[in-house]
């Protein structure tokens, strides 16, 4: 009865069926989230975020061994 597919397709036919609709979905997804990337890119606040990245490598500037907060008296 197993081997049988006149009662719908076989058990090997479903999963490959299933692998198929996996990829589609994955694939689908893939270029849903790539296009909401270039959107997030061209937007005001990915460009600031990207801005912010760069600024971040940059190597800091050493001070002069001053704090930057200086305690005042009085």
């Amino acid at each position: 009865m197993g081997n049988c597919s006149c009662f719908g397709p076989s058990k090997a036919e479903r999963i490959e069926a299933d692998r198929i609709e996996s990829q589609d979905a994955r694939a689908k997804a893939a270029e849903a989230a790539q296009k909401r990337q270039e959107q997030f890119d061209k937007s005001a606040v990915g460009r600031a975020a990207r801005a912010q990245m760069v600024a971040a490598k940059k190597p800091q500037v050493q001070s002069s061994g001053e704090p930057v907060l200086k305690w005042q008296m009085g």
